[in-house]
Formats: structure tokens, sequence, C-alpha cells
């Protein structure tokens, strides 16, 4: 069972706006933009069939589907989504008390801060420009070995983001990582000619 909590009022309101969209099966998928983080946002977006995510975990409600985006729903923890109505009309509210929080600690395994780290800290910044960075290995003398992909593959500014950003803001972060190295090699440029 989810953590989450979707009101009748909520429910009722989210199903009314999804009938509207003309769309059969339509449901809402629930994220968050970087989770763990003081920046986190909670989102609410519509969900056409075959939008959801392969990892989301399904949420069967009465008349339609919430979609639980996997990154997101450990941070998802006790939110409850309600509709609250005043003299204006109303207004649909996510009070998720754990979006903000870090989900991993001094003791949690090193390649776990690292991941986190990567999702909440560095990957949104290298999105704007299509790119993103995942942990292949820790070896074993405390060298994350990182691989860049999308954007960032054949960049040439790889390497100065790598250790200016990247390795910056591990090692401050985990005390016991000694450094990151870029299993890509970027020499690979595609049609390049010299």
């Amino acid at each position: 069972m989810s953590a989450i909590t979707i009101t009748d009022a909520a429910h009722d309101y989210l199903a009314d706006l999804l009938s509207k969209q003309n769309t059969p099966g339509i449901g809402i998928r629930i994220f968050i933009t970087q989770p763990g983080t003081q920046y986190a946002e909670t989102c609410i977006a519509y969900c056409k069939p075959g939008e959801e995510k392969p990892e989301d975990t399904a949420l069967g409600l009465k008349s339609f589907t919430a979609w639980i985006d996997s990154f997101s729903e450990a941070f998802l923890d006790d939110a409850v989504v309600d509709y609250a109505t005043d003299r204006m009309g109303g207004q649909l509210t996510i009070k998720a008390p754990n979006a903000k929080v870090p989900m991993v600690s001094a003791d949690s395994p090193i390649n776990e801060r690292i991941n986190y780290y990567l999702q909440t800290e560095i990957n949104p910044g290298l999105a704007s420009h299509g790119g993103q960075v995942s942990l292949i290995d820790v070896v074993e003398d405390g060298i994350a070995v990182l691989q860049f992909g999308g954007g960032c593959q054949g960049c040439g500014q790889a390497d100065v983001t790598l250790k200016e950003g990247i390795e910056r803001t591990l090692l401050e972060r985990i005390p016991e990582l000694k450094g990151v190295r870029d299993v890509t090699d970027h020499t690979q440029k595609e049609n390049a000619y010299y």
C-alpha cells in the first residue's frame, strides 16, 4: 500500500477534471522534483495511457489510477492530497512532509549516498542540457566511476563539469570519497574530423 493519502474530496475533484479530458483511461502521475533537497516540489500531472513509466507504482483509486514515480515514492511517505473549498471555490493541496528530507544518512552505503546526490543535486542541473550522469561503481581506492549520458556524452566541457561541479559536490557531501573518474571516453566524438 502506498504511503500517500488522496482524500475523497481530492479524488472527486481530480476525477471530474479527468472526465473532461476526453481521454479514456487517463490518470494522474505524482512525482517530486529534486526530492530530498530544500527545492523539492510535489507535482501532479495528467497521465495518459502509456505516459506512465514502467517503474511507477500504480495506485488504483475508485475512478482513476494514480501513478507514483518510483524515485519520489519514499519521499511521499505521509503525503496527503486534499481539496479544500472556501468561498472563492477551492483548491487542490499537497502536503508532503518528507519531500525535503534526505533519504540517506552517514551510515548509508557509499554507493547509495552517491546515487542520492547525483539524483537530487547533480542531474537536475545537467537535465537542462539534456544530460545526466550515473554511478557505475566505486572502486577500491574510494574513487567513484561515473558515466555521462545524453547531452553530456562527447561534450568537451564534460571533464570541467566532472571536476568543477560533480566532484566538488560529492566530496563535500561524502568525506570518505577520494575522487571521481569518468568511464566515458570523451575523445570519441561522432563524425569528428582531425
